[in-house]
């Protein structure tokens, strides 16, 4: 067995095509996120006008840096671009995970899955020699090598056969499929949709389709793009599915094109081979305008030394392992995980809950008894009250940022209440957290948030 891992990471090549396409494509899709999320003016209005900042716990550290927060933007918008031409690849794909991740932190109240998916990938890039061939270092260096170790290709189909199994199987419960939901409530409100909007999409029978489709394709996907004989005609699904999500639901962002262009890396290197030598054939008919190298493709060369860092295929192990542990998590706690959230972040745990909430916060004087609810539209923006309105974290922490706030007004004996009510799939909404609590004597941790009403209901599955 030794001998197996031994040969299999130090000797099996693959070819540098395959890892090169996969960074033009994935650097090409990170330059235009950016610049997306720039023009919708989000960089404003969710890092720079919100007064307060719904931090991860842990990260309480990672601050905002007011209107230079758009430096940040520009140096990860660079970084992409450096990425996808492969221009100093390793400090670049470095410093594009580093600036992209600290954007993320900055406030959870902007968590999506394809934001972690995109933090994720390039953690792994770091550690993979993804410029070695069909990049702008090789022009400097005036070399090019068409071989990498297997495990390099390899560990990124293997994070996005995990992305996509976590989706499917988290699709195995009572509400998804025995009630359709959430998709049902999602379904009807596309009404306004050409043709389809008010027909096919209010009918209960296309809403039960689209929850069992959407449960198998993410569960078997994985492995039919694996298999060889299978691999083309799963990519047509792949197509058809993330088509389909992004004409739904538009807010989802860029997570269908990611997929899509990743999943290309199960493909034959010869694929990869052949879109590169069309991309160079167009930097040629440039290159002959600016006067400038293009990329020599098929040329071999002398160069058979690979640079990255000798710890990478075990550092990349542990990852993937805990990938494979970490969705896992919310068993430790007791209740219903669509209800409390405990362990629902960062678990491939794609458009599975449908949460309203209406929560309004009560400070109290504890010894005259005195109180006044709290308006929360005066410190928090709409999508701030919407994302805090159903989650105990973002509900705690706001609580506590209220005591310290009236606390330096002056105010003392202080304690924070909450009336909270929440609704869940489509269920009435019901009491969300304990009224007669002090959220000030609760401390954020990994212990159980007993201070969250138990769910009046049952979700069965996984």
């Amino acid at each position: 067995m030794g001998k197996r891992i031994s040969n299999y990471l130090n000797r099996k090549k693959s070819h540098a095509a395959t890892l090169a396409f996969f960074r033009i494509a994935f650097g090409s899709l990170m330059f235009f996120s950016v610049i997306r999320f720039w023009s919708k003016g989000w960089i404003e209005s969710l890092y720079i006008k919100p007064n307060f900042h719904f931090k991860y716990f842990g990260f309480e550290w990672v601050q905002d840096f007011g209107n230079y927060t758009y430096i940040l933007f520009i140096l990860c918008l660079i970084s992409s671009l450096f990425v996808t031409i492969g221009f100093k690849y390793r400090i670049s794909i470095i410093s594009f995970f580093i600036l992209f991740t600290y954007v993320e932190l900055i406030d959870k109240t902007t968590y999506l899955n394809h934001y972690y998916l995109t933090s994720c990938i390039s953690f792994i890039m770091c550690f993979l020699p993804a410029g070695v061939f069909f990049s702008v270092d090789n022009l400097i260096r005036g070399s090019k090598i068409e071989e990498v170790p297997s495990w390099a290709i390899d560990s990124l189909k293997f994070f996005i056969c995990i992305v996509y199994f976590y989706a499917g199987i988290a699709k195995i419960n009572s509400d998804w499929l025995l009630e359709a939901q959430p998709l049902s409530i999602w379904l009807k409100s596309k009404y306004d949709l050409p043709i389809i909007g008010q027909t096919l999409l209010q009918q209960k029978s296309i809403h039960y389709l689209a929850s069992w489709f959407g449960m198998i394709y993410d569960v078997c996907i994985p492995f039919l793009l694996l298999y060889s004989r299978t691999k083309y005609i799963a990519f047509v699904f792949v197509i058809i599915f993330h088509v389909l999500t992004k004409v739904f639901f538009p807010a989802i962002g860029m997570f269908p094109y990611i997929m899509i262009f990743g999943t290309v890396i199960f493909f034959d290197s010869k694929i990869h081979i052949t879109i590169l030598n069309r991309i160079e054939r167009i930097i040629k008919k440039l290159s002959v305008f600016l006067n400038i190298k293009s990329f020599e493709l098929v040329k071999k060369n002398n160069s058979n030394s690979i640079h990255y860092p000798r710890f990478s295929p075990l550092f990349l192990s542990i990852f993937l392992v805990i990938q494979l542990i970490f969705p896992f998590r919310y068993a430790l706690y007791p209740g219903e995980l669509f209800w409390n959230e405990q362990g629902y972040r960062f678990s491939w745990r794609v458009m599975l809950i449908e949460k309203r909430g209406d929560t309004r916060f009560k400070v109290k004087d504890s010894i005259s008894g005195k109180f006044f609810y709290v308006r929360n539209e005066n410190f928090l923006t709409p999508f701030q009250i919407k994302q805090m309105s159903f989650q105990p974290d973002f509900i705690l922490e706001y609580a506590h940022y209220l005591g310290e706030h009236f606390e330096e007004k002056g105010m003392k004996n202080i304690q924070v209440f909450t009336d909270s009510f929440v609704a869940l799939n489509g269920r009435s909404s019901q009491r969300f957290i304990n009224p007669n609590i002090d959220l000030l004597t609760k401390k954020e941790s990994f212990l159980n948030k007993d201070w969250v009403l138990p769910l009046n209901d049952e979700i069965k599955g996984l």
